[in-house]
């Protein structure tokens, strides 16, 4: 029996299934999808505007009312926005939250910035640094508050016992007007910074090492790499990680709330430590809510200006 050329051989049967072609796509599929989109979207939806967007249309409601939160509401117009602009604890609070937020923003930003650009430098045990870096996150706020409480402490502190060995201090920290906003923020930073510089490390590693190469063969030294090749590549990354902290120290309140309650004399009392006072001690929710609301309304302000500005920042 002759062999079969291999051009001759019958072509062998596929076990695979033959696909079947595509059935031609009828009149209103494309609206069942989009049914069936938006029938998986409307529970997130429900969520969201309920635990999300009602507590700002509740606010705005209750900021003209007013409530002690058990009998009817009474409305009241604008009188709870009159009585907060009439309040002068409101000028002090929101001349401390601008002063946390500058310090914030001068000790704070930078500082994450550093830290990674000195960690990515470093190759051997890069992960026990991480671990150290990001440690202060996971410790609960309060927890991390009591001990820089102790460390702050004017008698038996880590503080002054370390600079009395210099021969400097006692410093009465948290007890001195003048020194107890720094503290704040001190610990602030301490406790929030690691996740940045995670960030920021991750940001680095997408840098093509080509660019550092060109750089260094042009004779830059590292501080011109740094200025001309790093910091343009995560100028995305630094815009959008100022935005959160401006964001998120204007909002601060555990930190003067567990260190100092606002003292000494109001030098650390803070736009949310007001409302706080005004709703859980003073049982003015009408104008907690106003305050509330003219803060979320100065955040969105701000978060709208600063994206215009920054638009340009993409490195898309």
């Amino acid at each position: 029996m002759a062999l079969l050329t291999p051009s001759r051989r019958p072509a062998a049967v596929s076990k695979q299934p033959v696909p079947r072609p595509m059935p031609r796509l009828r009149r209103g599929t494309g609206a069942r999808k989009q049914f069936t989109a938006w029938l998986f979207l409307v529970p997130t939806l429900l969520v969201f505007g309920l635990f999300a967007w009602w507590p700002i249309v509740r606010s705005l409601l209750l900021s003209f009312q007013q409530t002690n939160l058990v009998e009817p509401a009474v409305w009241v117009g604008l009188d709870n926005f009159r009585t907060l602009f009439d309040d002068p604890l409101l000028a002090t609070a929101v001349g401390n939250t601008v002063f946390f937020v500058v310090l914030g923003l001068l000790i704070g930003f930078p500082a994450p910035l550093i830290l990674a650009a000195i960690m990515s430098t470093v190759r051997r045990g890069a992960g026990v640094y991480r671990f150290l870096v990001y440690l202060p996150v996971v410790i609960p706020p309060v927890v991390a508050i009591l001990l820089w409480k102790w460390f702050y402490d004017p008698g038996s502190g880590l503080f002054n016992n370390v600079l009395g060995k210099v021969g400097l201090g006692p410093y009465a920290w948290l007890e001195s007007s003048d020194s107890a906003m720094l503290s704040l923020v001190l610990e602030a930073t301490w406790a929030g910074m690691g996740g940045a510089v995670l960030i920021y490390l991750a940001a680095m590693v997408g840098i093509p090492g080509e660019l550092y190469e060109a750089a260094e063969v042009d004779g830059a030294g590292i501080w011109r790499r740094i200025w001309h090749v790093m910091l343009p590549q995560l100028r995305s990354v630094i815009g959008l990680l100022l935005l959160v902290q401006l964001i998120n120290t204007v909002q601060v309140f555990t930190e003067p709330y567990v260190f100092t309650g606002g003292g000494p004399e109001n030098s650390t009392l803070t736009v949310l430590l007001l409302i706080f006072r005004y709703a859980f001690q003073d049982g003015e929710y009408g104008q907690a809510a106003a305050l509330s609301f003219l803060m979320v309304l100065a955040l969105a302000l701000l978060s709208a200006v600063y994206l215009r500005a920054t638009r340009s920042w993409s490195t898309s």
